[in-house]
């Protein structure tokens, strides 16, 4: 995959008086997911391993980054916690409701690990180890940044469950 040409510029609607680029890889990121609905990682082509979402430097060998490889929006849940107290979102400026839970995944393909809301908020529903995907806003509403993610959605519950 090559590297896009227009760089993803963001502007919070909440009051902050600056606006700051997310860079040509952090764009890509953005851009497929709007366009396509799906995620895109950048693989080392010294260790071989693929970071989401992609970055220009891989941290253990320092190597430049520039092949882009595209991922499932399915993966693992690894960590997650039920989140029950309320905060103002810096990404709305809204005060987010509670409670939520926040996940830490494995997408398929991926050998770090991807951040982000789980809809499911009863802990005796929710395990490590499950298998979620990710729930994407309509085309129509998407806008380029990390809440066209609505969130992710179990897929399959663990045998015995």
């Amino acid at each position: 995959m090559s590297a896009p040409e227009l760089l993803t510029m963001t502007s919070p609607d909440v009051g902050m008086p600056y606006e700051w680029s997310i860079g040509i890889y952090g764009s890509k990121f953005f851009q497929e997911i709007r366009a396509n609905q799906r995620f895109v990682g950048i693989r080392c082509p010294q260790c071989g391993k693929v970071r989401i979402p992609p970055r220009r430097v891989c941290g253990p060998c320092f190597r430049e980054l520039d092949e882009l490889v595209p991922l499932p929006p399915t993966g693992t849940i690894i960590a997650f916690t039920i989140v029950n107290y309320p905060f103002i979102d810096p990404a709305t400026g809204l005060e987010r409701p509670v409670p939520y839970t926040y996940g830490y995944i494995q997408l398929d393909g991926a050998d770090n690990i991807f951040s982000h809301i789980i809809n499911e908020t009863d802990e005796t529903r929710i395990k490590v180890g499950m298998r979620v995907r990710a729930v994407f806003k309509p085309a129509a509403e998407m806008q380029g940044n990390i809440q066209d993610i609505r969130h992710f959605e179990i897929i399959e519950v663990q045998h015995g469950e």
